[in-house]
């Protein structure tokens, strides 16, 4: 049982209210990730910020959905995984097979989505430390030095929400069911 509340608009703190709204204008609902953040006012309006700034990176909507479902894999968020899974599909229309790829983690058939995705897995898994050949086979895949910061910026967010997530015990909202998604024991 968790120990944070879910918030809606009404019992959020004030602070938080516009960003509860906000969430439920894009959504129709109040994704729980929002309703947990709700409880640290600035933690929600940090990952609300960090969304704004990651959208106005150099990756098309495709792209950032690698990063943040692969982030969300190797962090092992079934909650982002979930959202990722459903907005990669849905809103960004990314291929099934990409999507499919992401969450087994195995080989993305997009050579250069792969690239972005192993790029991505060894950020987080070696906690920023990619030099040599895991950024040489980036660069080489297209990607430009710019491009590795902005991959830092969406590891970072994901670190945000993918930690919070872990620390509330968030919950899928039915919404994102359909996307359900189990992370390795």
């Amino acid at each position: 049982m968790s120990h944070f509340p879910l918030h809606t608009a009404e019992s959020a703190p004030e602070a938080a209210r516009a960003k509860l709204k906000a969430g439920k204008d894009r959504f129709g609902f109040v994704p729980n990730l929002y309703a947990h953040l709700a409880e640290a006012p600035a933690a929600l309006d940090a990952y609300f910020d960090l969304s704004a700034q990651f959208e106005k990176t150099s990756f098309n909507p495709i792209e950032r959905q690698v990063i943040m479902l692969t982030a969300s894999v190797e962090n092992g968020c079934e909650f982002c995984v979930a959202v990722h899974s459903m907005i990669a599909r849905k809103m960004a229309k990314a291929p099934d097979a990409v999507v499919d790829a992401l969450r087994d983690r195995k080989p993305v058939p997009d050579p250069k989505l792969e690239a972005l995705a192993s790029f991505t897995r060894t950020m987080v898994q070696e906690r920023g430390w990619v030099v040599g050949a895991p950024l040489t086979a980036f660069l080489s895949a297209g990607f430009t030095p710019r491009q590795a910061l902005e991959v830092v910026l969406g590891v970072t967010m994901k670190t945000l929400s993918n930690y919070a997530n872990h620390l509330t015990e968030t919950t899928v909202n039915q919404e994102f069911a359909d996307e359900a998604w189990k992370r390795a024991a």
